[in-house]
């Protein structure tokens, strides 16, 4: 087995001869340098024309010398299809891999798969002597809030939903409604697929209705593919879609939010604001927040998780939302025993 040292000769020489141009007056060592150079090569110029010299022998390279510097190309004619793999190839293959699992068909995935084993073991063969090659360590993706596990995903009925909805055909489903606790049998019109966090949603329509859902993918349970078309999906622009706040769940519409923020709150908001027209009022102790938001409860999930930090003050409708539920948090909060053997016996359940 060639040993580290081979490993990333060879790998150098094979990212040099495809970063070749196919006519003159070609690219220099210099040129070839650097680009080596991005790609986590360390290597000096004199080791560049070396390998060039070399590798002329073998593959039909020529080097235009009638000026300096000079120029490496590809000979007119020769292929410039090299097989195997690039590093900056291997690399987006893995990034691709862990980001879009559930985004790519199951058929297409499968396929990939060989390539993905490919890059992996391209990456963990150069890791000790490239430094590009240990990229992966150093950049991680994380959930911005509480770190929770994604739900499993039935690989054949994500496959059998891919399918209906890359060839437009209608799907009858067994699906677990979470908010009614059952379970419900539907023929839905598949019309896109959108990951939002951990989890993955169906967007679609049931018929005879024509508004558009989210069908989280972990809750189906059954899911048999129809021979009839999708209805409805000529009309259906997910982009559009997207805009218009229906993922947010809950309330839609948009709001002018105005609220008390403390000092330290106040300097995280400047950092990442609500919206474009977010302003922020210095009072006598902390400020006074205005931006206009889309009412969600995504909104109202995180109102409710500033604490003291945030007092909403409009819309009044949101105030009181917010009021009331502190109201009853504050009531469990004083409920004597609450969470004793005693209290757990009696059924009770908070409801916030």
């Amino acid at each position: 087995m060639p040993d580290s040292t081979s490993r990333n000769t060879l790998s150098r020489q094979w990212e040099l001869l495809k970063c070749l141009p196919g006519r003159a007056p070609g690219v220099t060592c210099a040129q070839l340098q650097a680009y080596l150079q991005d790609m986590g090569y360390q290597v000096s110029k004199r080791t560049i024309e070396r390998d060039l010299q070399n590798l002329s022998g073998l593959f039909p390279l020529q080097c235009n010398d009638r000026g300096t510097p000079w120029g490496w190309f590809w000979a007119p004619g020769a292929t410039l299809e090299l097989p195997g793999m690039g590093l900056g190839e291997a690399l987006s293959l893995v990034l691709v891999e862990k980001a879009l699992h559930f985004m790519l068909p199951v058929g297409l995935r499968q396929g990939l798969e060989p390539r993905f084993r490919q890059a992996r073991r391209k990456l963990e063969s150069l890791a000790e002597g490239n430094a590009t090659a240990r990229w992966l360590g150093k950049v991680a993706s994380v959930q911005p809030e509480l770190s929770l596990q994604a739900p499993e995903i039935d690989e054949v009925l994500l496959e059998t939903i891919q399918r209906g909805l890359l060839e437009e055909q209608q799907l009858h489903c067994h699906y677990y409604a979470a908010h009614q606790d059952r379970e419900r049998e539907l023929t839905l019109n598949p019309l896109a697929l959108v990951q939002r966090g951990l989890i993955t949603y169906l967007i679609a329509t049931a018929q005879p209705y024509t508004d558009v859902r989210q069908y989280a993918i972990h809750r189906f349970r059954q899911v048999e593919l129809l021979p009839t078309p999708t209805v409805g999906g000529e009309q259906f622009d997910l982009q559009t879609y997207l805009d218009s706040n229906a993922l947010q769940f809950g309330p839609t519409g948009k709001i002018l939010l105005q609220a008390w923020i403390s000092s330290s709150l106040a300097r995280l908001i400047k950092e990442t604001p609500f919206s474009s027209d977010m302003t922020l009022e210095p009072l006598v102790e902390g400020y006074r927040l205005q931006a206009t938001v889309s009412d969600s409860w995504q909104l109202r999930w995180w109102l409710l998780q500033q604490g003291e930090s945030l007092c909403v003050e409009a819309p009044e409708d949101l105030r009181a939302f917010m009021r009331e539920t502190l109201r009853r948090t504050l009531l469990r909060y004083n409920a004597p025993g609450i969470g004793s053997n005693h209290q757990a016996t009696t059924g009770r359940e908070c409801d916030i």
